[in-house]
């Protein structure tokens, strides 16, 4: 039988994607844009979400959306047209995720320096997105009562490294076997420091912590 060498290479593979990163989070902030990366798996709400929740704060600041998609702009067409505020689309080629490079691309499409708050609503994966860091200032995943309490026990990388989470639909608890308290149980676990809020754009619960949380990080990052 012949030998196997092997060669170590220690060398970060998204090296070069988290210094582009990195450079987009100081340019935006020396422009004044806080930069928010909201991540979740397909049928999650975010799109209804994110639009309520931008109606509660873009008559204290400005406001622009970017969102990605395989295809279509049904999205930011409307996150648009419920809010008013400006969108873009984004199409990734069919990847599973966007990284620094694909972000930056659109940001020079996109004028973002008179903007407060800049809100990417990235594509609908719990694997690939949780890997690629966007030069977001801040990242959210949301995920929703349907998709059950031990959602974080197989997508732990995703929960770990979220700043916020955000428990959509929770007006469907009564018609789902969902567990709230397991399922903070669960977050806390792999991420302790993360900040865990229970919402329903629907009856519009838990919309006003959401807010207010952007705001508070937009004014202190």
């Amino acid at each position: 039988m012949g030998k196997v060498r092997v060669i170590e290479i220690h060398e970060d593979v998204f090296g070069d994607n988290n210094k582009m990163a990195e450079e987009i989070r100081k340019d935006l902030k020396e422009k004044g844009t806080f930069f928010l990366n909201v991540m979740s798996s397909p049928g999650s709400g975010k799109t209804t979400a994110l639009s309520a929740v931008i109606n509660l704060i873009k008559d204290k600041v400005k406001v622009g959306l970017m969102d990605v998609d395989i295809e279509s702009s049904l999205d930011a067409d409307k996150v648009s047209d419920l809010t008013g505020v400006p969108a873009i689309q984004i199409h990734n080629g069919g990847l599973c995720h966007i990284d620094a490079d694909m972000t930056k691309r659109a940001l020079n499409e996109f004028d973002a320096k008179d903007l407060d708050v800049l809100i990417l609503e990235n594509i609908g994966n719990l694997v690939c997105p949780a890997e690629f860091d966007t030069g977001a200032h801040k990242s959210i995943m949301i995920f929703s009562v349907p998709e059950g309490d031990d959602k974080p026990l197989k997508y732990p990388l995703m929960f770990s490294v979220c700043d916020m989470v955000l428990i959509s639909k929770i007006d469907t608890k009564d018609f789902f076997n969902f567990d709230m308290d397991a399922a903070v149980k669960n977050i806390k676990n792999l991420n302790p420091n993360a900040t865990i809020i229970p919402i329903s754009a629907k009856t519009g619960e838990g919309m006003d912590v959401f807010a207010k949380w952007i705001l508070d990080n937009a004014k202190a990052f």
